[in-house]
């Protein structure tokens, strides 16, 4: 049974709605949880939904509580495909050198013990995306 391209969103300490993209089959625990965006469209209704008053895109959208409440997200959008009208994924063609890809290890898993420090976080920085 496929499961892949499709949402996970979850409550996290009872606050903060998570939004994950699955990346495998059903049954199997794979999942990119997206912790932060940079808007390249429709920033000031992000920055609403947040309450931002400086309009700061380097910090306003850096954590995946943010991101979802940035993007209207929560629980009743788990176990949505990733290739709908609600939510989705497109490509926009963005090119980006891959030797700007910044690769650091997870953050906020210390109960992950030595998993912790695998390099699973990757991320552009604000300059590099200012440049797409």
């Amino acid at each position: 049974m496929k499961r892949r391209g499709i949402s996970y969103v979850y409550l996290c300490y009872g606050i903060h709605h998570l939004f994950n993209v699955v990346t495998n089959v059903a049954g199997v625990p794979h999942a990119v949880l997206i912790r932060g965006i940079y808007p390249l469209l429709n920033a000031e209704i992000m920055f609403n939904r947040r309450g931002v008053k400086g309009r700061d895109s380097g910090t306003a959208f850096n954590g995946p509580g943010k991101v979802s409440k940035a993007l209207g997200i929560g629980i009743a959008h788990n176990r949505v495909k990733l290739s709908g009208k609600t939510i989705w994924i497109e490509d926009r063609n963005l090119q980006f050198n891959p030797g700007k890809l910044l690769v650091t290890p997870r953050i906020g898993v210390d109960y992950a013990k030595e998993d912790a420090f695998l390099p699973y976080r990757f991320y552009l920085s604000v300059s590099d995306v200012n440049n797409l």
